[in-house]
């Protein structure tokens, strides 16, 4: 097949990238400190901390964890929100030469339980606000070094206090726990600054991430991703924002969690690499005080999802906002409608790019280059050192403006699923192509367009919900007989989760499911629509088919 995306680039974005001069994150991340240690690399509540601060803290902290009885490779779970105790904590676990475990603050015990025991976690590092979720099941995992922080604790006095006090006894959202030999994370940076750092030797075929996903289908799986994946990445997206971008200059508004792929690679990597500021939100979902956040900031770019975008647009205060230093805005995560699209650039006058990508390609594959000037509805051109072709269901090659299922190869693939052989080879074959499952066309420019996905992935607001795993905790109910999962489009978050079951009496109401729903997975998983049903369609074997379903 003919290599059209080759053809497509703009002038200035490089066919190849060179990781050379940082073929690790801890060489960027070096780099950085000492051409920009002057800089504001984050900034959270009104409080900055600068990229000299940042060196200092996390090395500090890195020193901490090798004295802890940690050896390098070992996994260390993060689980907050965005605060400035994120990146400090990030780095200096892989200063130390350990592996980062991002954990969703959101999760209930059981999916916590699962994700730090496939990673086989060593050591947590926790916000107390989600302290008492792993009190339930720390005796259940291989956990043995927990580092408590507080909402307030990189602030500066004496807001630190106050915050702190508030969010304990009066907003009251800090469960009772009592985690025995817990570390307070503030007091480890300060113990560390008497310790010795040996900088670790790594190289670029080393694991950095453990990002779970759920792949293409089934359970949370930790996708592998290595020094050398995030470093391509970062490459790769630097020649689509190279035009874009003044070293030290930019100030990126980073609302979608961090320990999300999409916000740790595209905004806080990304933006590390050039010196730039992060403004991190902590709470996106209280808009009023988000759009009160970015009137505090001359913001130049900001990335996030369709419903983020639409969220913002619905509120007047946004559109009073002096978007003349806003350069471009980003999304990525799920499809941007054309109608959110269009009401952005009238209100900002900038093109929302949108881009395409995957955690198993660490994770941006494909972005619209900056200089379109309208919406499209394309993923855009490929990155750099980026192959994609487009197969039918027999693997063979399609031509022309047919679609396909579109497959990635490139420096940026993961390495693989983290214990998982089998569920790796089932995604990236002998030549290194990853299967992405998403249904694509290409057209004579070579802008890729998103058909449909080929998996049963429900996608809200951006997250990864997979049908199995909402079926299974229906499944426990006594009186559900049989399940199915599946995605129904929605104005708001992209798709809700919808549920059909047979019950085996009427005892069972759709209330009963949804709490039952509520106790076990985290809310967006939550089904909000429950049908019962006198029977499912089935394949000629019994599997239950959900395409039918969506068709009804």
């Amino acid at each position: 097949m003919e290599k059209i995306w080759l053809k497509s680039y703009p002038e200035n974005i490089n066919h190849e990238i060179d990781t050379s001069e940082a073929p690790t994150l801890l060489a960027l991340f070096e780099q950085t400190f000492a051409k920009f240690e002057n800089n504001t690399a984050f900034k959270n509540m009104g409080q900055s901390l600068t990229f000299k601060q940042l060196d200092i803290q996390s090395r500090h902290f890195a020193a901490y964890l090798q004295h802890s009885g940690l050896k390098q490779g070992d996994a260390v779970a993060i689980m907050m929100p965005n605060l400035l105790q994120y990146p400090v904590a990030m780095m200096a676990i892989l200063r130390a030469g350990l592996v980062v475990v991002n954990v969703n603050p959101q999760y209930t015990p059981r999916e916590l339980k699962h994700q730090l025991n496939d990673a086989g976690a060593k050591a947590i590092i926790i916000i107390e606000n989600f302290a008492a979720t792993f009190e339930s099941v720390a005796a259940e995992t291989g956990v043995k070094q927990v580092f408590l922080t507080k909402l307030g604790d990189m602030q500066s006095l004496p807001k630190k206090w106050l915050i702190n006090f508030a969010v304990k006894h009066v907003k009251k959202i800090v469960p009772q726990f009592s985690i025995p030999n817990t570390v307070c994370f503030t007091n480890a940076i300060k113990q560390g600054a008497s310790l010795d750092y040996k900088r670790p030797t790594v190289s670029p075929q080393d694991l950095a991430f453990l990002q779970y996903t759920g792949g293409t289908t089934g359970v949370a799986k930790g996708a592998m991703l290595t020094q050398q994946n995030i470093v391509a990445n970062l490459e790769q997206i630097s020649a689509f924002l190279d035009p874009l971008i003044t070293s030290d200059k930019e100030v990126v508004v980073t609302a979608l969690p961090l320990y999300h792929i999409f916000a740790l690679v595209a905004n806080c990597l990304a933006f590390v690499k050039y010196g730039c500021t992060n403004v991190l939100i902590t709470d996106p979902r209280d808009i009023d005080g988000f759009i009160k956040e970015l009137s505090r900031v001359n913001f130049t770019a900001i990335t996030g999802v369709n419903t983020l975008f639409n969220a913002l647009l619905n509120q007047d205060a946004f559109h009073k906002l002096d978007f003349s230093q806003l350069k471009f805005g980003l999304g990525g995560g799920m499809a941007i409608q054309r109608v959110v699209a269009e009401r952005w650039f009238k209100s900002t006058n900038t093109v929302l790019l949108e881009g395409y990508g995957l955690t198993e390609c660490s994770p941006v594959v494909t972005c619209n280059p900056h200089n379109i000037d309208a919406y499209t509805g394309s993923i855009g051109l490929p990155l750099p050192s980026t192959e994609i072709r487009l197969v039918d269901e027999n693997g063979e090659q399609v031509n022309g403006s047919a679609a396909g299922e579109m497959q990635v190869r490139g420096p940026q693939v993961m390495k693989g699923y983290f214990n998982r052989p089998e569920a790796t080879a089932e995604v990236i074959d002998s030549e290194g192509w990853l299967s992405t499952g998403d249904i694509a066309s290409v057209d004579d420019k070579g802008f890729f367009k998103i058909v449909d996905r080929k998996k049963d992935m429900i996608l809200v607001s951006g997250f990864n919900v997979y049908p199995n795993e909402i079926e299974d905790i229906v499944a426990s109910l006594d009186n559900v007989v049989e399940v199915a999962a599946i995605g129904v489009p929605h104005e708001v978050s992209g798709e809700i989760v919808k549920l059909f079951a047979v019950k085996a009496n009427d005892d069972l109401s759709e209330n009963d499911v949804i709490e039952h729903c509520r106790a076990h997975l985290t809310a967006y998983k939550v089904p909000k629509m429950v049908e019962f049903r006198q029977s499912l369609p089935k394949s000629n074997v019994g599997k239950i088919l959900r395409k039918d379903l969506r068709e009804v």
